[in-house]
């Protein structure tokens, strides 16, 4: 990957990013999340159904994030929009903060939040950290005793903010794709939309993603590895554009 001062950046990141960190990818496990099949706690109708078991299930994954820590891959994009400023963009599949603890800021979670909730009448998220793992203990608006969910966009659901998104895919001058498989949509389309405006594509992962004849380069391996080699790669030819 070769950038120049004039290149826009945008990182598109999913569950195998977080891997390397601990954390369980849905595919990598059998079409399961900890046991639980995605029909029975990440769509609307699981929670409509039992949002105890919901809420359940996302305390877990709140538990499992607040005890990883972020991989050499999280810090190497930190780093990289650290020198990049306003011409990085990083939109992330993940709902984890691994990013965020990482140092990144120009960062856009697509499908909510692990550590956010919202009402389910106002409909306003906000920071919350806390676990419910019993019916009893299932949290209700401050404001209008209504339901609170998880700030997660569940399957069936619209991912958050696409109008920037595509905004920001627009001004790219180069994708770069890490952990993420090419099958969920629609971030397995912006690589097609990049083809289209004929923005350089670069995918970094352990296996093939299923779009793999979309990508001007394929990287394969662990991005804990790859990415903070592509970076000083990129540094020691570049050096002028990290100052």
């Amino acid at each position: 990957m070769h950038l120049t001062p004039q290149d826009h950046l945008f990182v598109l990141t999913g569950a195998g990013i977080s891997a390397e960190s601990g954390l369980a990818t849905f595919r990598g496990s059998g079409g399961l999340w900890n046991g639980y099949r995605v029909e029975e706690v990440a769509t609307p109708e699981a929670w409509a159904a039992d949002p105890t078991l919901v809420w359940h299930f996302y305390s877990q994954r709140r538990r499992n994030a607040i005890s990883a820590q972020p991989n050499a891959a999280h810090i190497a994009l930190a780093q990289l929009e650290e020198q990049l400023g306003d011409r990085f963009y990083l939109c992330t599949q993940n709902v984890d903060d691994l990013h965020e603890r990482a140092g990144s800021e120009r960062i856009h979670h697509m499908h909510g939040s692990l550590f956010q909730s919202r009402c389910t009448r106002c409909n306003q998220p906000f920071p919350d950290v806390a676990l419910y793992e019993v019916a009893e203990a299932l949290p209700i608006c401050a404001k209008c005793s209504a339901p609170v969910r998880p700030h997660i966009v569940w399957f069936g659901e619209i991912p958050l903010d696409m109008d920037t998104i595509y905004r920001k895919l627009d001004c790219a001058s180069i994708l770069l794709v890490v952990g993420t498989s090419g099958s969920v949509y629609p971030a397995a389309g912006f690589v097609h939309i990049a083809n289209q405006r004929r923005v350089h594509t670069v995918y970094v992962g352990p296996e093939d993603p299923l779009n793999r004849e979309a990508f001007d380069e394929i990287l394969l391996g662990n991005a804990t590895e790859i990415l903070p080699s592509l970076i000083r790669e990129d540094k020691l030819k570049n050096p002028t554009h990290y100052f």
